[in-house]
């Protein structure tokens, strides 16, 4: 935990500083509670966003952006996992409902710019943004993927889609103590469908995790390191930061060039 509290993460701040600062940007992280292969906890998703919420908001706060990072939903659509041991799933009405109360909240605090920072794959919240656009016009709402930010096959030979180099190395850099040996990580291989058109991407389904891989992972993890982790999280901070910086200096009413 850091020594003092951080007036731009809202679980470690007070009303005192709450009171006094005029917040832009609020950030609400958003994750998963899934099995992420044999060797990396259940809140992977959530280490992360969390992770590069807070370090983007640093940044940004140092550029006298005033953001204020939300704490993280832990919850995501997991339901194609259904039959995986404590893989908790929340239904995207259910999401989109936690998410008009509090875009409520940030609207009566009278922040105008939210951003959702989402950490799981399996989230999508565009069309809530179309909705939430109907109950909340005066209030500008965003979604990014943190691990888009940058290019992550600049920083890793084989990413993977699910704990596989990426996640790993990223959890190796931010919290070691909870990931396993690697010896003991399954090899994260997995099945593609049969049929083209869903094979190549341009037609979309959801798949049933335990017929895709056997040990929930899907990328290879035994090339992580956590200086890998390290650099590419260190990116997508900065790419984030210098987002969320502009975003504060916006005119709302003046958007568009």
């Amino acid at each position: 935990m850091p020594e003092e509290p951080r007036p731009y993460i809202l679980a470690e701040t007070n009303w005192k500083t709450v009171k006094e600062t005029n917040y832009q940007v609020a950030i609400l992280p958003w994750g998963a509670c899934e099995a992420h292969n044999y060797h990396l906890p259940y809140a992977t998703d959530n280490i992360q966003v969390d992770y590069v919420a807070a370090e983007a908001a640093k940044m940004a706060w140092a550029a006298d952006a005033k953001t204020v990072v939300l704490p993280c939903v832990p919850f995501g659509v997991n339901t194609g996992q259904l039959d995986v041991d404590l893989c908790i799933n929340m239904n995207p009405s259910t999401q989109l409902a936690v998410l008009k109360d509090i875009v409520d909240v940030v609207k009566r605090a009278g922040i105008r710019k939210f951003v959702i920072m989402n950490g799981h794959g399996g989230n999508h919240f565009k069309q809530m943004l179309r909705e939430i656009s109907f109950y909340f016009p005066d209030v500008f709402c965003c979604a990014l993927n943190w691990f888009q930010a940058v290019d992550w096959n600049h920083y890793f030979d084989d990413p993977g889609d699910h704990a596989g180099e990426m996640e790993t190395s990223a959890v190796l850099h931010i919290a070691p103590q909870w990931v396993l040996p690697l010896h003991d990580a399954g090899p994260g291989a997995a099945k593609n469908f049969k049929i083209k058109g869903l094979k190549d991407g341009w037609v979309s389904a959801q798949r049933p995790w335990t017929k895709v891989t056997q040990d929930t992972g899907v990328g290879n993890p035994y090339p992580a390191t956590a200086e890998k982790g390290k650099i590419y999280l260190k990116a997508c901070a900065t790419q984030i930061a210098d987002f969320l910086v502009d975003l504060a200096q916006t005119d709302l009413d003046d958007m568009f060039e």
